[in-house]
C-alpha cells in the first residue's frame, strides 16, 4: 500500500542526484574541487548530492561546465524542473489565484479516458455544483492567503463536468460517508450538493461507490488521490499537490484503489446513504 504520498518526488530527487555525482565522478573531481570551480561552498555541493537541496538551473549548467560535459547541461536542467513539477506547495501553484491549477486539471480531464478518484474530504470537482466549488474554494483561499478569482476559478472547476456526458470519458468515483455529511457551505448548499450527486448517479459515464462509516477496514483511510488511465496519479495534501508517475508507486495505488473498491456499497445501498445524509442537512 502507498507510503509516504511525496517518496516518489524524493526518489527522483536522489535520482538526479545520482547523475550529477557520476559526472563529477567521471571527470575524476574531488566535491571540493568542484565547489571551487563552480564557486561556492563545499557544503552547497555536500547537499546537493545528497538530495538535500535542488539544484536551480544557473547550479546544474556550472556543475556541468566544471565536469567538461556541457552537452548535458540542458537536459539535466529539464530533468530538475520535471522533479520539483512533482511536488508542489499549494501557494505557490495558487500564487496568482486557482483558475490557472483549475484549467490544468481540465487539461488532464479532456486527456484522460478513464479518471479513478478516491475522495475522503471533499466530493471531487467534476461533481460539484457552482455554490459548493465557491463555498469550498473561498475556504481554500482564505487559508492560504492567495489572490481571491473565485468567480474564475469556480467557472474553470465546473467546466470539467462537460466530460460526465461524454462517451469517450469514464470516472470511476470512491467516496468515504463522511464526506458527504462534511458541511461545506450552507446546509442548502450542501442539499444541492446531495441532490446534483443523485442526479449524475445513473450517467453512463459514471460508476459511483460509497464507503459506509462502519465498513470494516481493509483499507485505511488514505489521503484524496486520482488516478489517470493508469499511468499518473496525482495526491491531495494539506500543504501540496502531488504528482506520481513511478510504476512501482502506481501499482500501490491501483491496489489500494482496488482494496478500496470492495469496501463499498454501489446502486440503491449509496443512493441510500446519499439520501440519509441529504436528509440530515435539515
Amino acid at each position: 500500500m502507498p507510503a509516504s504520498p511525496s517518496s516518489s518526488a524524493q526518489a527522483a530527487r536522489e535520482a538526479l542526484a545520482l547523475r550529477l555525482a557520476h559526472l563529477m565522478k567521471d571527470a575524476r573531481l574531488t566535491g571540493r574541487e568542484l565547489s571551487r570551480r563552480c564557486g561556492w561552498h563545499p557544503a552547497k555541493t555536500s547537499r546537493i548530492l545528497r538530495a538535500r537541496a535542488a539544484p536551480s538551473d544557473a547550479d546544474i549548467r556550472a556543475w556541468c561546465t566544471a565536469c567538461d560535459a556541457d552537452t548535458q547541461s540542458e537536459d539535466l536542467v529539464a530533468t530538475a524542473r520535471a522533479v520539483e513539477s512533482m511536488y508542489v506547495e499549494w501557494r505557490r501553484l495558487h500564487g496568482d489565484g486557482m483558475r490557472r491549477v483549475q484549467q490544468d486539471v481540465l487539461a488532464r480531464n479532456a486527456a484522460a479516458r478513464v479518471c479513478r478518484a478516491y475522495v475522503s474530504n471533499v466530493l471531487p470537482g467534476f461533481f460539484q455544483t457552482a455554490p459548493y466549488a465557491e463555498a469550498l474554494m473561498g475556504t481554500i483561499t482564505g487559508f492560504q492567503g492567495t489572490p481571491n478569482d473565485l468567480a474564475e476559478a469556480v467557472a474553470a472547476r465546473l467546466a470539467r463536468s462537460r466530460y460526465l456526458y461524454e462517451s469517450d470519458h469514464h470516472f470511476v468515483v470512491l467516496i468515504e460517508e463522511w464526506v458527504l455529511r462534511s458541511r461545506i457551505g450552507t446546509p442548502a448548499t450542501m442539499a444541492g450538493q446531495l441532490n446534483h450527486l443523485l442526479t449524475v448517479m445513473p450517467l453512463p459515464s459514471v460508476s459511483l461507490g460509497i464507503i459506509p462509516l462502519g465498513a470494516p477496514r481493509t483499507v485505511w483511510p488514505l489521503e484524496a488521490f486520482y488516478l489517470y488511465d493508469d499511468q499518473h496519479v496525482v495526491i491531495e495534501t494539506l500543504t501540496a499537490g502531488i504528482s506520481v508517475r513511478q510504476p512501482r508507486e502506481i501499482t500501490d495505488y491501483q491496489r489500494a484503489f482496488t482494496g478500496l473498491s470492495t469496501m463499498a456499497v454501489y446502486g440503491e445501498a449509496a443512493r441510500t446513504l446519499i439520501r440519509a445524509a441529504l436528509d440530515a442537512t435539515g
